[in-house]
């Protein structure tokens, strides 16, 4: 149990005004009228709900206090997260020419009345290319290569895609040169339409380009083609890594397209399509942006000479990248480049370090430290009078605003030649908002009960917790046997305003995988092995016919239900403590029954049918009076059915 807050003063307004009432006859015995209708009982009413507002500020400052102490330790709070998302930038008409698109460009959303633009960020350099095909390659499920290109680029012949056709036959193309985050648009001419009975808008087919180590998918972003089955247009977005790769004698940046199983319910090819011809253009390209704003280089102030200096930047929080921003310090002998280190405590009187705050924006340089002998010891260098203290650039934004919706990044905020628009292919993602003071007290404790080690599953479970922002839910599965991996199932944080969330919303980021795994190195014990995972899903379908009062509509009161069994069964809201469904949990009828029963506006139950559900294929299965789960299991909502009558 944590010791309780004290309060250094618990007088409220009624209690001042009763003592001073009760000071009246021996200050001042003449006045005998205490009514509230007196002026001075006024007066004293007044001051007493001023005096009320001291004491309450002056009860605040046990919390300043604590988390003073946290900062002490080192405990600080997280600074806020910049969501990502893939920019699309369309050319005005396909180029003969590069288009350079430098790093540092800046797109935002539409600014209205009410609300400034937000603004992603470029961090790479992107360059669209004229494609030029120049080889073309059949090649089999096994690997056996067959040089096409004749075939394809000589008027009067054709190439059959799928050599089979079977699942792993593919048709590769090759260029000249890399078309990494290009948007490619291929015109295709079909020479038969073979692949009559498969689904036109989901082709049992596969893109991919080679990376340099392996085939990576690529996005059909259009196919008007409906899978090889007529004349029309096929557009790609080429991944960032596109590497050249040798395929029978021939070496070339390849796009390699591949037949597929096809899905369940649905036809694949019986015979393999042909092509007669195709053209390549680029249209675009394609790039990640991050949320943030880039401030050039500011002037912090002049140097006093005195150690323990603090400057501030104007637009906190300041965004710090593994290089992280540099100090100039411009003196009339010329100029010097300074290092941001974390802390001074290795930092020896000549080094040039500073520290930066990433939530406060505050620049500090190296204090000078008395030792228990008198003698001072300067911890980092400090600047000579008069110096000119400038910040070489920083990012400045983050937070759960980032998180934007698909296509509304469309303002380009500088031209560049001959790019008419853009877009954001996919929602902002990964956005989060700073660590509030509330949430610090209550992760400074765990931090320092438990110190930096990693034994217990609660260790991991606070280890995985604290590397990262992202990371909303973590429960530490022991080994199933000796030796075997201590694994962590680890549920991302998705933005709040997601209802109905499916299952590859809870796909773990790369961000998140890279921010955590470094961190619960540090604190394993050497002999352990740790997996960071995901937990295994499972759909949980609820079928209940419900009668209704006469006070709601039948399709408001439904909506009412659907909204209340989409919230209460949720790998982040769920349950009864709203904390999220609890990890191997299971869930009975009468659970059910009670959760619809509590819902205004509904006059009874009459009947819950509990069904278990494959994500990913949709198949039901009967779960009966109760639906079980595994330790390392969760509940994901799945298509919930509600009839009111």
């Amino acid at each position: 149990m944590s010791l309780p807050t004290p309060s250094l003063d618990d007088r409220r307004f009624q209690d001042i005004v009763d003592e001073a009432k009760r000071l009246i006859p021996r200050y001042c015995p003449e006045w005998t009228d205490h009514n509230v209708s007196d002026p001075g009982i006024a007066l004293v009413e007044l001051f007493a709900w001023m005096s009320e507002m001291i004491i309450y500020r002056l009860n605040q400052m046990p919390d300043v206090n604590y988390v003073r102490f946290l900062d002490l330790v080192g405990v600080k709070p997280f600074p806020p997260l910049t969501a990502t998302s893939r920019i699309a930038f369309w050319l005005s008409t396909p180029q003969t020419a590069p288009v350079e698109i430098p790093a540092g460009t800046e797109v935002g959303t539409q600014r209205t009345e009410t609300q400034e633009s937000i603004v992603f960020t470029t961090e790479k350099d992107l360059r669209v290319v004229p494609p030029k095909l120049t080889s073309c390659v059949t090649v089999t499920a096994e690997g056996n290569p067959q040089d096409a290109w004749d075939d394809l680029r000589l008027a009067g012949r054709e190439v059959k895609c799928f050599r089979g056709p079977k699942a792993g036959d593919g048709i590769c193309l090759g260029f000249a040169s890399s078309l990494a985050g290009n948007v490619l648009r291929f015109t295709v001419t079909t020479a038969s339409a073979a692949g009559i009975g498969i689904d036109p808008l989901r082709p049992p087919w596969m893109w991919e380009a080679w990376s340099g180590e392996s085939w990576e998918r690529v996005e059909v972003l259009k196919d008007s083609t409906g899978g090889f089955n007529a004349d029309g247009e096929v557009v790609l977005a080429i991944p960032a890594q596109h590497e050249d790769l040798t395929l029978g004698n021939v070496r070339a940046f390849w796009v390699k397209c591949s037949m597929t199983e096809p899905e369940q319910g649905h036809q694949g090819y019986q015979s393999s399509p042909s092509l007669g011809a195709l053209e390549a253009v680029s249209i675009g390209g394609v790039m990640l942006a991050r949320h943030a704003m880039r401030i050039g280089a500011e002037p912090l102030g002049l140097s006093e000479g005195t150690p323990g200096q603090h400057f501030r930047v104007r637009k906190p929080p300041v965004l710090t990248g593994p290089e992280g921003p540099t100090i100039t310090v411009v003196t009339e002998q010329g100029t010097q480049k300074w290092e941001r280190v974390d802390d001074f405590s290795l930092s020896s009187s000549t080094d040039q370090h500073f520290t930066l705050d990433p939530v406060s924006g505050e620049v500090a340089f190296g204090p000078s430290v008395r030792n228990r002998d008198g003698v001072k010891r300067q911890h980092g260098a400090v600047p000579v009078a008069n110096a000119r203290i400038v910040i070489d650039g920083y990012g400045t934004g983050g937070g759960a605003r980032g998180n934007v919706g698909t296509g509304t990044l469309c303002v380009l905020k500088s031209a560049i030649p001959f790019v008419a628009r853009v877009e954001n292919l996919d929602p902002g993602a990964g956005g989060v908002d700073g660590e509030t003071i509330d949430e610090l007290k209550v992760r400074g404790p765990l931090t320092l009960r438990t110190g930096q080690r990693a034994v217990t599953v609660e260790d991991f479970e606070r280890v995985v917790l604290d590397a990262s922002p992202l990371v909303a839910r973590a429960k530490c599965v022991p080994p199933s046997e000796p030796g075997g991996p201590i694994q962590v199932l680890v549920v991302p944080r998705l933005d709040a305003a997601m209802e109905r969330p499916a299952l590859d919303d809870f796909a773990l980021p790369p961000d998140l995988i890279d921010q955590v795994t470094p961190e619960v190195d540090k604190r394993r014990i050497l002999t352990s092995t740790v997996e960071i995972t995901t937990p295994k899903y499972k759909g949980l379908c609820v079928v209940a016919r419900v009668r209704g009062g006469v006070s709601l509509k039948n399709e408001a009161l439904t909506d009412r239900l659907l909204a209340e069994l989409y919230r209460y069964i949720n790998p982040l809201v769920g349950g009864l403590a709203g904390e999220g469904w609890p990890f191997g949990r299971g869930i009975n009828i009468g659970e059910v029954f009670a959760l619809l029963a509590a819902v205004e506006g509904v006059v009874g139950v009459e009947e819950v049918r509990l069904y278990s559900a494959e994500l990913r294929t949709g198949e039901r299965k009967d779960g009966g009076q109760e639906v079980a789960l595994l330790p390392n299991e969760l509940f994901i909502s799945f298509q919930h059915q509600v009839k009111v009558r």
